[in-house]
């Protein structure tokens, strides 16, 4: 994979040891000259010394060829423009970090599929962990082509419910996240606008799961 990851912060300098290390080929863009010139000395990989949120910047890391743009700046609102620069190329994958919880939500909005959110899931590991819980991480129960998918409800799938969600073989919804409060699907809710549904297939059945958040309203299939 071709991977422009954008800020060498401590996620950003993590993440391009990792893709690295398993072959990936990375291009590691940063604003501040001292850091970037410590990348290009540690990393081997292509360091680019420039503002991300700069098209022009972005062009010179080739993102027309990339298969993924990560944005990992510690500012949430330059990570969402950059973004949204990477969708307008057509990036087939675009992953956003986000650290305050209300950019999150607009990252949502602006239908961006991948948001994490670092320190939102290190707390939830962590209170997990004083009180005794052993949270199984995702990535332990991901195996061969087994994926889940985070839906976001919008006008299409409004007052429908759950059961009536057209899902292809082997596929599943497990719930929703309404604010934050998560329903299971057995309680078989009515949609909401900004619902968040948690949804496990396979792999094959991926692109026809998200086209449903631009079909237009319908309980038929």
């Amino acid at each position: 994979m071709r991977v422009i990851i954008v800020g060498a912060s401590a996620l950003g300098h993590d993440l391009s040891k990792k893709l690295i290390a398993k072959g990936d080929e990375v291009v590691l863009i940063e604003r501040d000259p001292v850091r970037a010139k410590e990348m290009a000395e540690t990393l081997d990989c292509t360091v680019i010394n420039a503002e991300g949120t700069r098209p022009d910047a972005l062009e010179k890391a080739e993102i027309c060829e990339a298969d993924a743009i990560v944005t990992c700046t510690d500012q949430d609102q330059n990570n969402i423009i950059i973004g949204l620069i990477g969708k307008s190329y057509n990036v087939p994958e675009v992953i956003i970090r986000t650290d305050d919880l209300q950019f999150q939500e607009v990252a949502k909005k602006l239908d961006f599929r991948r948001v994490i959110n670092p320190s939102q899931i290190a707390s939830t590991i962590i209170s997990d962990a004083l009180r005794g819980v052993n949270t199984i991480e995702l990535s332990a129960l991901v195996r061969g082509d087994v994926r889940f998918l985070s839906l976001l409800v919008n006008e299409n799938l409004k007052a429908k419910k759950i059961s009536e969600l057209p899902l292809p073989d082997k596929s599943a919804c497990i719930g929703l996240y309404r604010k934050s409060e998560f329903i299971l699907a057995v309680e078989d809710p009515t949609f909401q606008p900004n619902d968040e549904l948690i949804i496990v297939t396979r792999a094959e059945h991926v692109n026809q799961i998200l086209s449903l958040q631009t079909q237009p309203g319908s309980n038929e299939d």
